[in-house]
């Protein structure tokens, strides 16, 4: 970050490329577009380097870049609607790749085909659950649970107080238990 700050192209270009996946599956989760989850992702990528003098090396870089993306989704969210997926199986605009690059599921090859496609149908039912979130909850759930952040981490990224991060996720929880009541019934 360091080279990136003092104006080395090549050390900014390692910066994107060590952190373009992780910031466009953020913003996909966020904004359930494949499309508008690359644009958003170069304008993060943008709005970083216009900023990089306002970088402060007291905190990572990481929390820094994931913060960018966070309120780049939730300024674009502000100004549409999020197109969701129904709970009851409806058609969704969303093609099988980008189905599949946003599946929750760990295959294990010893389950059976119906446990492949259970755990198919309950990782569909998490994201549409998901989906359904207020954006502060789903941003704090996925960087939690899908980008693996520490709660520290997430307050910085999202910069909310800590107990605003933990109260925003047990939440997000609740919401997400009632969303999916009756998959456990």
């Amino acid at each position: 970050m360091a080279e990136a700050k003092r104006g080395r192209e090549a050390a900014y270009r390692e910066l994107v490329r060590r952190y373009e996946r992780p910031i466009f599956s953020l913003l996909y989760r966020m904004v359930r577009d494949r499309a508008l989850a690359e644009d958003l992702a170069q304008e993060t990528f943008v709005k970083a380097l216009n900023g990089i003098t306002s970088y402060r090396t007291e905190y990572k870089f990481s929390s820094w870049i994931f913060k960018i993306a966070n309120n780049t989704a939730i300024d674009q969210l502000r100004k549409r609607t999020v197109e969701t997926r129904s709970i009851d199986g409806a058609p969704n605009a969303l093609t099988a790749d980008a189905r599949a690059a946003s599946a929750f599921e760990l295959p294990d090859p010893r389950r059976s085909p119906l446990a492949e496609v259970e755990s198919r149908e309950l990782g569909g039912a998490i994201e549409r659950a998901i989906a359904r979130l207020r954006p502060e909850y789903r941003a704090c759930i996925l960087l939690r649970h899908v980008e693996g952040h520490p709660y520290e981490q997430i307050a910085e990224i999202l910069d909310l107080p800590l107990g605003t991060v933990k109260t925003y996720i047990h939440r997000a929880r609740n919401e997400l238990r009632a969303l999916l009541q009756d998959r456990r019934d």
